[in-house]
């Protein structure tokens, strides 16, 4: 960033611990990815292959070896663990985040009706050889609306308890289930019980897909809130968010 003498707020310096912001590949061509990830490779944490995009993504090796030599992890979307598990193969998807050489995992259960104590037992397995990421919440509309809130924080302390280095909050790429309603609006009564209960926002990551919810967990949670479900393009926009460089979060201190 160019030094203007401006007094900003202040974010912590890759590789970071809070504050990572997570894009989301979902097919971009190789050259517009490759673009994407030279450019602004200072602001960028993770890369996540959106749902099961990486098994269909023609250039996936190539892409994969661009993020390694720009420093940058990835993991691929837990939706795609979810279908090796509805098929009885989760030793076949570990094995497969393995041969990817992943350092990282998304473990769901968004899509398939498991309990959470089993989804928090497939933590446990793959804490073994990976960082895990879990995730919460109900990609199906009506069913993510009539979770209770208190389901939500039993889920996420039980996830971290297994093992997870950090938990997610669903709001799907087009932020319209999971912590937020279907117009998209966010969940207050989630997001307050979560606030107010002693779990430390840098173990969660809110995906975040629009400027209306980044702006909301910015000025909610603070400059090095963690976010997820990051657009290729928004990537600039989203860290002139965090700095208090846009109209939506100007008053940031």
């Amino acid at each position: 960033m160019l030094e203007t003498g401006l007094i900003l707020p202040v974010r912590e310096e890759k590789p970071r611990n809070n504050g990572l912001t997570i894009l989301i590949d979902n097919g971009t061509p190789l050259n517009l990815f490759k673009d994407t990830i030279n450019s602004s490779n200072q602001y960028i944490d993770l890369v996540k292959f959106g749902w099961g995009t990486s098994l269909v993504t023609r250039f996936l090796p190539q892409k994969v070896n661009w993020l390694r030599e720009q420093e940058i992890d990835f993991f691929f979307g837990g939706t795609l663990f979810e279908k090796f598990l509805s098929q009885d193969k989760v030793e076949q998807y570990y094995d497969f985040c393995m041969d990817m050489e992943c350092r990282y995992v998304e473990i769901s259960n968004g899509t398939l009706t498991i309990p959470n104590k089993e989804k928090a037992m497939y933590i446990k397995y793959f804490s073994g050889g990976f960082t895990v990421l879990s995730e919460v919440g109900n990609k199906d509309v009506s069913k993510a609306n009539q979770s209770d809130s208190s389901e939500w924080l039993e889920n996420i302390q039980e996830d971290l308890e297994a093992g997870a280095f950090k938990v997610i909050t669903e709001a799907r790429e087009s932020g319209t289930s999971g912590i937020c309603k279907k117009d998209g609006e966010i969940r207050m009564d989630i997001f307050e019980l979560i606030k107010a209960s002693e779990i430390p926002f840098d173990k969660l990551i809110f995906e975040a897909p629009n400027k209306q919810m980044q702006s909301f967990f910015i000025e909610q949670v603070g400059t090095n809130v963690n976010l997820a479900n990051i657009a290729l393009s928004d990537v600039i926009s989203l860290e002139t968010l965090r700095l208090g460089l846009r109209s939506d979060t100007f008053n940031l201190s």
